[in-house]
């Protein structure tokens, strides 16, 4: 190319696909970290970098860090909020590849109610040196087609940088804007697998959405290249847990048919932010198919989904994004659980309730499981991240 000629937007492309040729999806346990903010819904950026920290554990909790997720509450905060929590995630993961012994990846949410303002938080994700980008398509109000939004506006954004980040998508019917489709079409799906920059989903649904997924992406990636995280984390239990018995066999090959014989690339756990080393251990012993061991994880961790668990007259409902906020409370992580708006907040009274159940579980968790797995909060960290914000 003569002196001086900028390149085409074709050839940039072809450039940032280079780019990514090396790149392999991080599996593993990804932790979609909370937003901590004050009363006022302001981020409070020491606290918000001591969760990170302590989801890290220095190597023994999170692969992967996912900021401005649902956990993260996205559609309760603004633009430069998203945008802050993003940054406060790259800076923290940066830190502290430095020193641990595997790779721990940033990836930045940047959904975003409007079209205009999630192309936003891309650009700002690859400015600020995210590992990846994610996008729950289907929460964008004003986009219609998933597949030509996910190409075409995208793909704009990465050839006028000049370069790209690899994406995720994300489906989760409950975060669906109104009016639109619970979960990706399959053909969309398939249509977005073919792009060099699309390198997975996070699925928060049933076994058999999972498998339509692994079966529409299979077609043009190997599993390696497209992977598919479960944003069910407890389904991890029942996915990789070996036949024993004649019920046991038939639920396997059931669960191996509906999966089209895949299992998870990675876990995506929210409750993970209370419990990042059970949760990663929980994960290892899944992949090894230690029978014994996932019993003890699954036990452990379901007390965690029990604790988040509250009667209102009749029916039973779970604020878990409260919960979590107030499990790390009570680790001293944070000194604000404050929810945005919009958020179901705890009642005084569960939120006693929690603080004992809480206390109880940790108990009986230091007891029941190995030793080194019990997540573990240094004071330290929080004086680390007062210094640094």
């Amino acid at each position: 190319m003569p002196s001086g000629q900028q390149p085409s937007p074709a050839s940039a492309r072809i450039a940032a696909v280079n780019s990514l040729d090396d790149y392999i999806p991080r599996p593993g346990l990804s932790v979609p970290i909370v937003t901590i903010l004050d009363g006022r819904g302001r981020i409070l950026e020491d606290q918000q970098r001591a969760v990170v920290r302590y989801a890290l554990q220095d190597g023994a909790g999170a692969d992967v860090i996912f900021a401005a997720g649902t956990t993260g509450e996205w559609d309760r905060i603004d633009n430069p909020r998203r945008q802050a929590v993003a940054r406060i995630a790259i800076e923290e993961c940066r830190r502290a590849r430095a020193s641990a012994a595997k790779k721990i990846e940033a990836w930045a949410g940047i959904t975003a109610h409007t079209r205009s303002d999630t192309l936003d938080n891309l650009s700002h994700a690859l400015h600020a040196g995210a590992d990846a980008a994610v996008v729950a398509p289907l929460s964008i109000k004003d986009v219609e087609h998933p597949a030509e939004f996910v190409e075409r506006d995208i793909g704009a954004v990465f050839d006028r940088a000049g370069r790209m980040l690899p994406l995720f998508l994300y489906d989760n019917a409950g975060i669906a804007a109104p009016g639109k489709s619970p979960h990706l079409h399959t053909r969309d799906v398939k249509a977005m697998s073919r792009l060099p920059y699309v390198r997975g989903i996070k699925v928060t649904a049933s076994k058999t959405v999972i498998g339509n997924y692994t079966r529409a992406a299979s077609h043009f990636k190997a599993a390696h290249e497209f992977a598919i995280y479960t944003g069910n984390p407890y389904l991890i239990f029942e996915l990789f847990a070996p036949p024993e018995g004649v019920g046991d066999r038939m639920r396997h090959y059931w669960n191996r048919y509906l999966t089209k014989r895949a299992r998870p690339y990675g876990v995506v756990a929210g409750p993970a932010n209370a419990m990042p080393r059970e949760w990663q251990r929980a994960w290892q012993v899944c992949r090894s198919g230690d029978v014994e061991l996932m019993r003890l994880y699954s036990d452990a961790l379901d007390e965690f989904r029990i604790a988040c668990t509250f009667k209102r007259g009749a029916r039973a409902w779970r604020p878990t994004i409260a919960s979590l906020k107030a499990s790390l409370k009570e680790l001293g992580v944070i000194d604000s659980d404050a929810v945005g708006a919009g958020t179901p907040p705890l009642s005084d009274t569960e939120r006693r309730e929690f603080s004992a159940r809480f206390a109880t579980l940790r108990e009986r968790a230091a007891e029941m499981l190995e030793r080194g797995w019990v997540s573990e909060y240094d004071l330290g960290d929080r004086a680390g991240a007062k210094k640094i914000g």
